[in-house]
């Protein structure tokens, strides 16, 4: 494994693990959704150049426009979480509760 490999796979396991391990705000959860997307966009953003092929250099772009939209609707469910419930606990959210 390359140390490029490694660092983006490190880095997407940490994000991944952050988002697992550390679910107390709603806040943090998004901020480690958006690292493990950010490590994706530039692993995808290199990997075209490694293998010297174009065939896949659209597919950068369409992750960095989902993960706009993740982030758009994360943080629009972050404001109306802290308006309705008064906190971004993630303990404070219930399904079965309307």
């Amino acid at each position: 494994m390359t140390p490029t490999h490694f660092a983006f796979s490190s880095t997407f396991l940490l994000g991944l693990s952050g988002l697992a391990f550390h679910r107390y705000h709603l806040l943090s959860a998004l901020l480690c959704l958006e690292g493990m997307m950010l490590s994706l966009f530039i692993a995808l953003s290199l990997w075209p150049l490694q293998l010297n092929s174009t065939s896949f250099s659209t597919a950068p772009m369409l992750l960095l426009a989902f993960s706009a939209c993740e982030a758009s609707a994360g943080l629009a469910l972050l404001v109306a979480t802290a308006r309705t419930h008064g906190t971004d606990h993630l303990q404070s959210l219930n399904l079965l509760r309307c």
